[in-house]
């Protein structure tokens, strides 16, 4: 998990240094919001604007990373490094401006004020996560898979004791 959050913290720095809008979701979004890790983690999960990506794979690439696509992906793609994943969202926005992912078979809309300009602090490191209504709404729905549904009852609790501003915030 250290290797997890050092990558993090190395590719927001890349991100961040490039002027390139990201914003972390998913169980690391849950860390930076109350501040501590509680639990491990499979990937790093980060929304991005579909338009910056040939920039964020050159950066990536220059920091070592290898596109790792798998087999099934559909709305982004992922990268690895060292065993870490980085899992890549594509976001882009529909006729009515709404900010969307890009899917096969259309466009799936994220919630309103998912994509703000909190930023969160978790063990120095500093990164650009989902607003915490948004992540605790997509916490509160678990999915299908009983494993990653437990993972989002759990991760729900944690979020729902939080105050509505990110920890650590600049």
């Amino acid at each position: 998990m250290d290797g997890q959050l050092a990558a993090l913290a190395e590719v927001a720095r890349a991100l961040d240094g490039a002027g390139i809008p990201y914003w972390l979701f998913g169980g690391w979004a849950v860390d930076f919001h109350v501040g501590s890790v509680t639990r491990a983690h499979d990937d790093v999960d980060i929304a991005v604007w579909l338009a910056d990506v040939p920039r964020i794979t050159d950066l990536l690439e220059d920091g070592g990373w290898r596109h790792a696509p798998e087999e099934d992906e559909d709305g982004g793609t992922g990268y690895e490094r060292g065993g870490v994943r980085f899992e890549l969202t594509y976001l882009v926005r529909d006729d009515d401006g709404r900010i969307c992912i890009p899917l096969r078979n259309g466009l799936v809309s994220w919630r309103e004020g998912t994509f703000g300009d909190d930023v969160a602090e978790l063990g120095g490191t500093h990164a650009r996560v989902i607003g915490l209504a948004a992540l605790r709404q997509g916490k509160s729905m678990p999915r299908d898979d009983p494993g990653d549904a437990e993972k989002d009852r759990a991760d729900f609790a944690l979020l729902s004791a939080m105050s509505s501003e990110p920890r650590g915030g600049l």
